[in-house]
């Protein structure tokens, strides 16, 4: 989880939500990403995606079996819908996401019966650094809003 914690860093020094995930199998990172929505002004430059994206390219196929994704933050249906698809194995959670989160908060794609590939999860691995990183940012950016208000 150090190693997505050290991508959603990467994101929030560009000004990005601060999220990160790294694929990993047999204990090697095959892939890696932050988001990146703002700065490529893509809706589906989520980390998870990036990282997805990056392990498959690296195995040569799109099936990702026996591969694990760790992230900061719980996936969106988006990215729960990818992992489904690309049969991760098991994701691990840094933060949960009450709000839109899909792996446990909001829906539970990952543990969808109807689908024919589920998602072993476990959530909280390094949850307080990965939740006061998202806290943090978003306290920030509503400073800097009210400050630019204020001008």
């Amino acid at each position: 989880m150090s190693e997505a914690i050290a991508e959603a860093a990467e994101a929030e020094k560009i000004g990005e939500v601060p999220v990160g995930a790294v694929v990993e199998k047999d204990g090697e990172i095959i892939g890696r990403g932050h988001n990146l929505t703002e700065t490529l002004k893509d809706p589906t430059a989520h980390a998870e995606i990036a990282a997805i994206r990056e392990a498959a390219k690296k195995l040569g196929g799109w099936r990702l079996s026996g591969c694990s994704l760790y992230v900061t933050c719980e996936p969106c249906a988006m990215c729960a819908g990818a992992m489904v698809l690309s049969r991760i194995k098991k994701v691990y959670i840094g933060a949960m996401d009450p709000k839109s989160g899909a792996c446990g908060s909001v829906f539970n794609i990952p543990g969808e019966q109807r689908l024919n590939h589920r998602i072993e999860v476990e959530a909280g691995i390094m949850g307080r650094e990965c939740e006061s990183m998202m806290k943090d940012f978003f306290k920030k950016r509503r400073k800097n809003s009210t400050e630019e208000v204020i001008k």
